[in-house]
């Protein structure tokens, strides 16, 4: 039995009579680019995610303030509905 190549390699799912030691897959490339600058120059900086976390305290309370009112005339609509 030959000896596991070490490279990976990822393709799409096959039957499973497919012979893998009839094959030598080589690395391909599927046609884009993981890198957004030039070869020897600095990634850019990452762009933070938005995060509630990160929102100010008056920020953060202008959001839950709806928020808290829709939900009590939800509850005070489906009281009334059911009296």
């Amino acid at each position: 039995m030959p000896a596991a190549s070490p490279r990976l390699h990822v393709h799409e799912p096959h039957a499973p009579s497919h012979d893998h030691a009839a094959h030598d897959h080589a690395p391909h490339d599927h046609g884009h680019s993981h890198h957004s600058h030039a070869a020897g120059e600095r990634h850019p900086a990452a762009r933070p995610g938005f995060s509630l976390l990160r929102l100010s305290a008056w920020q953060r309370l202008a959001i839950a303030l709806p928020l808290a009112a829709l939900l009590w005339v939800a509850a005070l609509a489906v009281i009334g509905a059911g009296a």
